[in-house]
């Protein structure tokens, strides 16, 4: 009989987009499941990457980043929020967003330590938590605003507390933090030793007008902040696990302690391809546009649908309830709509630790247009 090993994540199990993603597979549905773009990744990015793998950048990178790249993004932040980190000893390329979240709970939870999160949240942060010893604190965000209560969080706060995970703009409900938010936040960890993880990887996709409101420009959080986003958001290159965390030195040393033994350094030549992109501001500041109007056409096409969707303000999901259409539970009405319907969606229960229905799904409306009309066509239908 073979060992089974005691888990270390004895209540998780195979994550939402997994399941999904087999389920639209199987029955060829269209996909507004999973959080990635069909939008074409441009020629000059996969050019450049080309052109570096044959003049030889080949080999490992330096642990926290090619000096190029670590440059270039300390410019574009010095012009997009008005501080330039140290490239040397501030930034840290790494492999995807989802370990930069991971590598940053990692530096400075430990065990019996308390970790503010606020739901619906995406599931790396939680089990990273776990995998630490350390205890998730549950706030639920005010539904259906989906805003967060700070007289609760104050109520949350103990001496035990070491971390607040804050997300903007906000998978998956599309929310995105305010000014008031974060000066709620500024007032909350004053004179505490309480580090913040800023979830920011949409942070380049913000609607209606409105700025982004990052933990960058409030020198009393950056302080104690681990800043994290993401290439394959930008550039529409999830599959390429680029990402990167801006924090202060003495969170920085910390935080690569834990890179150079998880995945040490980043892909090499994407790096210097992404170096030279970062010249063409235009490519990321244009994305809120791409996607607004993205998202103005699908809602546009589903006013005729039973669903009744939420604001949008930011990255590139809707969420929508289906009320008045059945009273399944999420997860069941989520895959008949892919067995009967063949299109795939996200129940939103998975992001609550408590599998909390209130009968609402996400989309994903970073797909061509047809893709799209074709979705809502068969979603008016239901």
């Amino acid at each position: 009989m073979a060992f089974i090993p005691s888990s270390k994540l004895p209540n998780t199990g195979t994550t939402i987009f997994s399941i999904m993603a087999k389920l639209c597979a199987e029955y060829n549905a269209i996909n507004l499941a999973q959080g990635f773009p069909d939008i074409p990744v441009s020629n000059k990015l996969i050019e450049l990457v080309t052109e570096y793998m044959r003049k030889g950048y080949n080999q490992y990178a330096p642990m926290h980043g090619v000096p190029a790249l670590l440059e270039k993004l300390s410019d574009k932040y010095k012009k997009m929020y008005g501080y330039a980190p140290d490239p040397e000893k501030e930034i840290t390329i790494t492999c995807g967003a989802t370990e930069a979240c991971f590598t940053a709970i990692t530096s400075v939870v430990h065990r019996g330590d308390e970790v503010i999160i606020f739901e619906p949240a995406f599931d790396c942060y939680a089990n990273a938590v776990l995998l630490c010893g350390g205890v998730p604190v549950y706030i639920p965000m005010q539904y259906s605003a989906y805003s967060i209560n700070w007289i609760e969080v104050r109520e949350k706060i103990t001496p035990r507390t070491k971390l607040i995970v804050i997300n903007s703009p906000h998978n998956p409900t599309g929310t995105t933090l305010s000014v008031h938010d974060m000066h709620e936040l500024e007032t909350i960890v004053k004179g505490k030793e309480i580090f913040i993880l800023s979830d920011e990887v949409y942070e380049h996709i913000v609607f209606d007008g409105q700025p982004h409101e990052s933990v960058l420009k409030y020198p009393n959080l950056r302080q104690c902040s681990f800043f994290i986003s993401s290439f394959g958001k930008t550039y529409h290159i999830t599959g390429w696990r680029m990402g990167y965390c801006i924090a202060p030195p003495s969170l920085t040393y910390e935080f690569r302690k834990i890179h150079q033994f998880n995945t040490f350094s980043a892909h090499t030549p994407s790096q210097y391809a992404l170096a030279d992109v970062l010249d063409d501001s235009e490519m990321y500041l244009s994305l809120s546009t791409l996607l607004e109007e993205k998202r103005n056409f699908f809602t546009a096409a589903l006013k005729k649908s039973r669903f009744v969707l939420y604001p949008s303000r930011g990255t590139y999901f809707q969420l929508a309830s289906y009320e008045k259409i059945s009273d399944e539970p999420d997860m069941q009405f989520a895959k008949r709509l892919v067995r009967e319907y063949g299109v795939a969606c996200i129940p939103v229960s998975p992001f609550y630790h408590n599998h909390l229905d209130q009968k609402i799904i996400r989309f994903c409306f970073a797909k061509h247009r047809d893709t799209l009309a074709q979705a809502a066509e068969v979603l008016c239908k239901i």
